[in-house]
């Protein structure tokens, strides 16, 4: 349990340092808040969401196939 619970907290501070460089990447390209707001929130997500899983993936399986 407590494995998922630090697997939980790393995925949102993972989450937030990409928000924040996924958001300062687009506003400076584009100059607008809005934009970089939009990308900045949706781009992340989807990748936090992917990190999450493959880090579960990784906890279950990896073991397995080092012991075999």
């Amino acid at each position: 349990m407590r494995s998922r619970l630090r697997l939980f907290s790393k995925t949102l501070s993972y989450g937030a340092l990409h928000f924040l460089a996924a958001f300062t990447v687009v506003l400076a390209l584009t100059g607008s808040v809005a934009v970089a707001l939009t990308i900045g929130l949706i781009e992340p997500l989807v990748q936090t969401a992917v990190y999450f899983l493959h880090e579960l993936a990784w906890q279950e399986q990896v073991p397995q196939a080092v012991a075999a």
